[in-house]
């Protein structure tokens, strides 16, 4: 069986599994062409694998994500016979360090939003009351950028104050409560939304571009980093990437998790709260927002030193 045949039968046995398999398909699908769609999958050498793994550039985190869609795909291999051993490399490199996100200021959202119309020209397929609407939803209710695009209609409740998120990166769906601020921003929108484009049934994207057709999220990335250079927001840590989109949602976590120290509340026991309505799959997910900013780093260190000293008196 040719590798092509073969990554064909694995996706597809991975999708009866309940998986989406999108990104390790696109992985696959990937090392198909760079060995040739033909070729067996016994005279799959080492080296062949090896290189695909390296790349052109530098070692990154792609390197791993890569390895790990290629071992789950030999392992397949093997199980059905058509490999007694898996062609990939014993020693691995150094992993990179880990991607730190982006926390932006409450200065540097206001920032934002007061550069996209200077941020705007003919070019642009996003209109500026739509590229508001959907800023301040990922900072204002912490979406994914897919999520916020894949949004229909429908799923917008606003009199009710509510989104419905969908089918989501861990395969669950998840009622989201706004405030009322939001809903307003997204009730303008949505006027202008029908105004502009009228006839539009209930399923179809509740984000339009200006030709009225759903926003691709390549059109969005090339939109927000035009508005980010607008806005004069850089990293200066050295970081490999800009500001993104995601980190609007990052973002969103970290300014929450302040808010709740300086009011005093029990974060511990919100933070599971908190999980649930970012979609996180395990609480672990969210606990590392705990060290993302040095502020939130001396909160969660003086409430220790609260803890410790009572330690003490009891001890």
């Amino acid at each position: 069986m040719n590798i092509d045949e073969l990554v064909t039968h694995y996706i597809a046995f991975r999708r009866t599994l309940g998986e989406k398999c999108n990104t390790n398909a696109s992985i696959l699908r990937a090392f198909c062409q760079a060995v040739g769609t033909t070729t067996a999958i016994a005279a799959i050498g080492a080296e062949v694998v090896v290189a695909f793994l390296n790349g052109k550039g530098s070692i990154t985190s792609a390197w791993f994500k890569k390895y790990q869609a290629l071992n789950g795909f030999f392992r397949f291999a093997i199980s059905r016979g058509h490999l007694s051993e898996a062609p990939l490399p014993k020693v691995f490199p150094k992993q990179p360090p880990p991607f730190v996100p982006y926390i932006y200021t409450r200065n540097e959202i206001r920032r934002l939003l007061d550069a996209i119309p200077s941020a705007h020209d003919y070019r642009n397929l996003i209109q500026p009351g739509t590229l508001r609407a959907i800023v301040l939803l990922l900072y204002g209710a912490g979406l994914r950028v897919s999520e916020a695009l894949n949004l229909s209609i429908a799923d917008a409740d606003l009199p009710n104050a509510l989104i419905t998120v969908r089918d989501t990166k861990f395969f669950k769906s998840r009622l989201v409560p706004i405030g009322q601020p939001l809903v307003g921003v997204l009730t303008e929108y949505a006027q202008r939304r029908a105004a502009s484009h009228p006839g539009k049934d209930k399923e179809s994207s509740f984000f339009l571009d200006r030709n009225g057709i759903a926003i691709l999220l390549q059109t969005m990335d090339k939109t927000f980093q035009r508005l980010r250079d607008f806005a004069g927001i850089r990293r200066s840590d050295g970081a490999r990437f800009q500001p993104r989109l995601h980190d609007l949602r990052h973002s969103f976590a970290v300014h929450r998790l302040i808010q709740w120290y300086r009011q005093g509340a029990d974060v511990q026991r919100l933070l599971y709260h908190l999980s649930v309505y970012l979609g996180h799959s395990h609480l672990r997910h969210t606990q590392v927002y705990l060290t993302m900013t040095p502020e939130l780093l001396q909160h969660t260190g003086n409430l220790f030193e609260l803890y410790a000293r009572k330690e003490d008196h009891h001890a």
